[in-house]
């Protein structure tokens, strides 16, 4: 990158670290113990261009890429990865979809208002079933006339309950037959197409995920995104992308929490000296920061091949398992620095160590990230 680049990236970081700092600071652990989706939150974010990040400037986004979009996410989940995890959920999963793969009618139609953070997106893939089986999915949408009939059930969705639109994945043909799903976009007031129970989380609670159920929606053909048959093709694609924003959210939880450890560390004293200045400490805090470097090279990797539109699979696989993986680890070694007061609410500790977790879960598990390179690397 460029040095104007790279100030240019430094600016928008400074932006989302001012804003989070001023906006949510100050209401984590409101959010957290109430489980609170801020909804007027993600409006304001949309007034600061954080909703469509990588959207056209002609469809009303930001214009901006990949490197932007992981400096936004890093800053934003330092502060609060619940909220990280739902820019990044609306970002990269139903507003890139639509972009990726929606006609010029409907891009003009849904990505203004995705963008402009008045209305908030949901993506469904998982399913109570299927799980990382998504081949196996039992949500079935059946051509009537010019509209699809849509039932079943989708499970773990972000802004299930409190999304205006979302882009579905839905069965149109045999299980385990090639080519049978379809994305559709649904949009929040079609009959039979409501939401279940918001689920109580371990962390990540201001990020809203409960059920969409689907009790014989009937859905425009106008509605569909690409051809029949091409909704999880679409899918593995969209996920290529969001494999880097659970990466970027990784490296915002781990890096809030290691900067939170350092801090306390310097300030701790014990026989006389800080703790920080302890081998123990010492290296526990080399060792952090080291995995914080290493996972920020892996995703800046992946984002440089992403902006080039060049195949990245293999490579955001890796950023996403590595930062993932290594965010635990580092929130972990951060409750441990802390002490019994890593162990309370009135620290930070315990909040980023209980968010950590969803970050080698969503998205594509440890497993199946390991599953993506193992196959790329013996083909």
């Amino acid at each position: 990158m460029n040095t104007e680049t790279i100030d240019n990236i430094k600016m928008i970081a400074e932006t989302a670290k001012e804003f989070a700092e001023k906006n949510i600071r100050p209401n984590i652990m409101e959010w957290d113990e109430s489980q609170t989706f801020p909804k007027d939150l993600f409006h304001q974010l949309g007034e600061m261009g954080f909703m469509g990040i990588v959207v056209p400037e002609q469809y009303g986004g930001s214009g901006l890429g990949y490197h932007e979009y992981v400096a936004i996410l890093d800053e934003i989940s330092q502060v609060d990865p619940s909220i990280g995890l739902s820019v990044a959920a609306h970002n990269s999963l139903c507003t890139n979809h639509i972009y990726e793969f929606g006609n010029e009618e409907q891009r003009n139609k849904w990505l203004p208002q995705l963008a402009s953070g008045k209305v908030i997106g949901a993506w469904g893939l998982t399913e109570h079933n299927t799980g990382s089986d998504s081949g196996g999915m039992s949500t079935t949408a059946v051509k009537d006339g010019d509209e699809w009939i849509i039932n079943g059930a989708k499970n773990f969705i972000t802004h299930a309950i409190s999304g205006d639109i979302a882009v579905v994945m839905t069965r149109t043909g045999e299980i385990g037959a090639k080519n049978n799903s379809t994305a559709f976009v649904l949009e929040k007031g079609m009959p039979g197409f409501t939401s279940g129970k918001k689920e109580n989380k371990l962390g990540m609670r201001a990020s809203e995920t409960a059920e969409l159920i689907f009790d014989s929606v009937r859905v425009p053909d106008s509605h569909r995104l690409g051809e029949v048959g091409e909704g999880f093709k679409q899918a593995m694609k969209i996920l290529d992308g969001g494999r880097i924003s659970i990466a970027a959210l990784s490296l915002g939880t781990a890096r809030g929490a290691y900067k939170a450890a350092l801090k306390y560390a310097k300030e701790r004293h014990q026989f006389g000296k800080a703790i920080a200045e302890f081998q123990a400490i010492n290296f526990m805090l080399a060792d952090m920061a080291t995995e914080i470097d290493a996972a920020e090279l892996l995703i800046q990797r992946a984002s440089t091949l992403k902006n080039a539109k060049q195949k990245m699979t293999k490579e955001g696989a890796m950023a996403k398992l590595y930062a993932s993986e290594a965010c635990v680890r580092i929130s972990n070694n951060a409750v441990q620095i802390f002490g019994g007061y890593g162990y309370t609410k009135d620290f930070p500790a315990e909040k980023f160590y209980r968010d950590s977790k969803l970050c080698t879960i969503g998205e594509g598990t440890s497993e199946i990230q390991r599953m993506v390179i193992g196959r790329d690397i013996t083909k």
